[in-house]
């Protein structure tokens, strides 16, 4: 389960690159009920979503030099410049060299080995996300990829991140955790494209999931608001029920009501 007891390796957080932050937060504000707060003038436009007062993620205005809109999911680094390194020694790379962020953090944006941005969070004063896994906020991340072995290889040997399988409708599925820390801290999968051809014609990404109350309801107001479903409202037996969407800029996201343990 993602949590807000961020452990290394563990997803600690997320924010969207936007070409329109304003439309960007009266979309996520509709849908999930966020404010944004900036985080002043020295921040260069970004600033933080927050639902009831606690801050869920982050976002900025984002140019085509920086890429086309999207969410970046960061994970938990002891030592960003290490993790740097470690990523291209694994066939990876940096595309945002590691950097102090005003007493707060230090991050990074890596690549893995075929190409997938995300990023890595050195906390400083701020650890993280306030809230995970409750509704409006972050739950879980996927990583849709061509070859599930060689990123699991290369996720274990930056961020130390374990790998086991789990019997799932059709298969089995790719779960992930930190290092150390078994199932039950589980916050993530591998999917492989093959299975996705919807995902496939984009190509790999991260995934992120929110959590929410209602995914019809949700589903139907982002398409109200512009936004785009990727993947109508699916009931997965032992899972919740979720919805693939993006928003109106083309940033991808999923949300889900995810199951109770005990179903």
């Amino acid at each position: 389960m993602l949590t807000t007891r961020f452990v290394t390796g563990a997803p600690n957080w997320i924010d969207v690159g936007t070409p329109d932050i304003d439309g960007a937060t009266s979309f996520y504000g509709a849908l999930f009920g966020w404010r944004f707060r900036s985080a002043g003038p020295e921040a260069g436009g970004y600033g933080f979503f927050q639902r009831d007062g606690k801050t869920v993620a982050g976002g900025m205005r984002s140019g085509p030099e920086q890429g086309p809109p999207a969410w970046t999911v960061y994970f938990r680094s002891e030592d960003a410049q290490a993790t740097a390194e470690a990523a291209e020694q694994a066939h990876g790379g940096v595309l945002v060299p590691p950097t102090d962020v005003m007493g707060e953090g230090r991050m990074a944006v890596l690549a893995d080995q075929a190409g997938v941005p995300f990023g890595i969070w050195q906390p400083g004063r701020t650890k993280g996300v306030d809230a995970a896994n409750e509704p409006g906020a972050l739950c879980w991340v996927e990583l849709y990829t061509r070859d599930v072995a060689a990123a699991a290889a290369f996720y274990h040997r930056v961020l130390g991140l374990e790998t086991y399988a789990v019997p799932f409708p059709g298969g089995t599925y790719t779960c992930v955790n930190p290092a150390g820390a078994g199932e039950d801290a589980m916050f993530g999968g591998l999917v492989p494209l093959a299975d996705a051809p919807a995902e496939a014609e984009d190509g790999p990404y991260w995934l992120p999931y929110f959590e929410v109350e209602d995914p019809d309801a949700v589903a139907g107001q982002a398409e109200r608001l512009g936004g785009t479903v990727r993947m109508p409202p699916t009931t997965v037996d032992g899972v919740g029920r979720m919805a693939k969407l993006a928003d109106p800029y083309g940033a991808r996201f999923a949300v889900i009501r995810s199951a109770s343990p005990q179903t």
